[in-house]
């Protein structure tokens, strides 16, 4: 039987109709038949026996029919040739892990209340980075949920979701997906992922999802029983075959991709993508797939503003200029120059991949003002030059962060970045983190001074877990600290489940636990949206001076002299007499006031010192101070 009106979102998988039953559509060039097998749900025979329906076979390797029995739950595979059972590459769920069936999803059965919500724009934003199964005890979308209201009284205003996408085992990151269509069953059903959406955008929060478009896992990828076109040999990447997006037969495997980007914003109203390890999706074609992709995504949110943030790890910046000047068009990259001087900063150590980083006070000006510290220099780590120019590029090109899940798990033993470093310089960075014009993004429970480790985690099995365990301890070994036998018995496995237990967060409790962190954190947030200056975002206005070993200022230029003054010293008790800088000079006819210290006894520091910029500049050691220009009083400075 045939659909009176064929309607699709996506060019494959399986599509609940208007008037009752299913369109199913698969691209299989390698194949001569398909059949359709329901095994469970509405429309599914027997066990013993259950319903096969043939799919009529198309051009270009496609197969596609209407099954007017199916409905929203059944659950189906193809059969390929007669012989072997595989699941729906374009599966929406996989309600029994990577080795079951595919199952029908009818996304026009959520009711949506966000109608009036309008996106997320590039400007004014603070991201905050989420993996699900253990932001909560509960590990799922409703504890989530839960979490939401106090998240957004924090001032966080996007939510960055690591990988849902269907994965192997019980447990993991999300970057081994398999099912690129369908969010992983341990989080929750599609519709607890939705109604996550909502809550958010009802909240006033915006939700963009980390994809993985560079390669798949290693564990449950059918795609090869449908077309080795899937991949190429052509290219390599760090964790598998790479996608073939350029090559023979790529044709469908963009339009899979592209139409996948599409997907989410479509069908879970996302607000964009933050794309994993650009540098790994290759692509020769006259117009590179992530200009594709990001047309896509704009595309499918017509009414809304969507937002793409890239990982790159060469630091290409076309990734985020205009396709009409030949670039991807996406709105920001993340800045690993910032956070590797950031860190070397805070804990001293230059060794490994932070070997080119001395964390010094203009490497951190250089990384507010212009971005990317590395632009073409030689590097010295990878032995070439990295990076290309970003003199002209904006500050909310640019994502800056001190915490992230690779980096903290890249510490060892996942120890968050408080442990490693002293408060008063972890409060000082705080600051410069979210008063600095690019985009701040926070860490799950960064804000709170979470107690509980960020390992990696993987639920492989067999040869795959010892490959696994073996290849995280020699890439750690790159660090002093990890080549003695001691430190290597000392880490956990990541295939045991107790490596990942140990990452869950317990938010209500540690807010509670470390108030005076929290508290820092949402004034600091509350100050860059509130305050007229620090809200423009601007870093053409925003100049840098070294004022110490370890201090510098940061002058931000507001209107009419209503300037802004951040001044951040990670070394010892820092006297300025004389101070012959000009970006300490107040505007004419006012002098400095302090508004805001790090060492407030409020976020658990030893108290604020008293600012006398007239006749001298002192700042404490390990702080951070904000100050805002006050009407002169009458009397001689000189």
């Amino acid at each position: 039987m045939k659909a009176t009106k064929l309607r699709r979102s996506v060019p494959v998988g399986a599509e609940v109709q208007p008037g009752g039953g299913v369109h199913f559509r698969v691209w299989a060039p390698r194949c001569r038949k398909i059949e359709v097998v329901l095994e469970a749900g509405p429309g599914a025979g027997s066990k013993r026996k259950p319903d096969s329906f043939q799919l009529e076979q198309e051009e270009n390797g496609y197969f596609s029919g209407f099954v007017d029995a199916a409905a929203d739950g059944t659950c189906y595979r193809f059969k390929l040739d007669g012989k072997e059972l595989c699941a729906d590459p374009a599966s929406r769920s996989q309600p029994d892990g990577i080795n079951g069936p595919s199952q029908v999803v009818d996304p026009a059965l959520f009711r949506w209340t966000d109608h009036a919500w309008k996106g997320v724009s590039p400007h004014g934003q603070v991201l905050y980075e989420m993996h699900i199964g253990t932001y909560t005890p509960d590990g799922n979308w409703d504890g989530a949920i839960k979490q939401l209201p106090a998240i957004a009284e924090t001032g966080i205003t996007v939510l960055e979701i690591m990988p849902v996408a269907e994965f192997p085992g019980n447990f993991g990151w999300g970057y081994d997906g398999v099912f690129m269509f369908a969010p992983t069953r341990l989080y929750g059903t599609t519709d607890d992922f939705r109604r996550f959406v909502d809550r958010a955008h009802s909240l006033g929060l915006g939700v963009i999802l980390d994809v993985v478009y560079n390669h798949f896992g290693p564990e449950g990828n059918c795609l090869g029983n449908y077309s080795p076109d899937y991949f190429t040999d052509r290219y390599e990447t760090d964790w598998g075959m790479a996608i073939n997006f350029d090559g023979e037969g790529s044709g469908p495997v963009r339009e899979f991709f592209i139409s996948n980007a599409a997907y989410w914003i479509q069908e879970f109203h996302l607000d964009g993508l933050r794309l994993d390890a650009t540098q790994n999706i290759y692509d020769s074609s006259e117009r590179h797939i992530l200009a594709e992709i990001g047309q896509a995504v704009r595309a499918a949110a017509p009414k809304r503003s969507a937002y793409l943030v890239g990982e790159n790890e060469p630091q290409h910046t076309r990734l985020v200029r205009s396709v009409s000047d030949g670039g991807y068009g996406l709105d920001a990259l993340w800045n690993d120059d910032f956070h590797h001087s950031a860190r070397v900063a805070m804990i001293g150590r230059s060794e490994a991949y932070f070997t080119d980083y001395r964390g010094r006070p203009q490497e951190l000006l250089s990384a507010i003002k212009w971005g990317y510290l590395y632009q073409g220099q030689y590097y010295v780590w990878q032995q070439k030059r990295r990076g290309t120019s970003a003199l002209d590029l904006k500050a909310q090109n640019f994502v800056t962060f001190i915490e992230n899940h690779d980096q903290i798990a890249n510490s060892s033993f996942g120890q968050r970045v408080h442990e490693l470093t002293s408060p008063g310089r972890h409060r000082a960075m705080t600051a410069l983190l979210l008063l600095a014009p690019p985009t701040p993004m926070l860490f799950q429970g960064q804000e709170f001074g979470a107690s509980q480790p960020f390992r990696y985690f993987a639920d492989f099995g067999g040869k795959l877990a010892k490959s696994v365990r073996e290849g995280r301890t020699e890439f750690l070994k790159q660090f002093r600290n990890m080549q003695a036998p001691e430190s290597v018995q000392a880490l956990r496995d990541p295939a045991d489940k107790a490596s990942f237990e140990e990452c869950r967060l317990d938010p209500d409790a540690d807010r509670q636990r470390n108030a005076p962190l929290f508290n820092l954190h949402k004034d600091l947030l509350r100050m860059r949206r509130e305050d007229p200056v620090f809200q423009i975002q601007d870093n053409s206005r925003v100049f840098g001076a070294v004022i110490g070993s370890d201090a510098f200022l940061l002058r931000f230029f507001g209107e009419a002299a209503d300037d802004r003054l951040l001044i951040v010293n990670f070394d010892r008790d820092l006297e300025l007499k004389p101070a012959p800088e000009p970006l300490l000079a107040p505007p004419e006819g006012f002098e400095w006031d302090p508004v805001w210290s790090s060492e407030s006894p409020e976020y658990g520091g030893s108290g604020v010192l008293p600012f006398t910029g007239i006749t001298e500049v002192r700042v404490p050691g390990q702080a951070a101070l904000v100050l805002k220009p006050k009407p002169a009083e009458n009397r001689d400075a000189d």
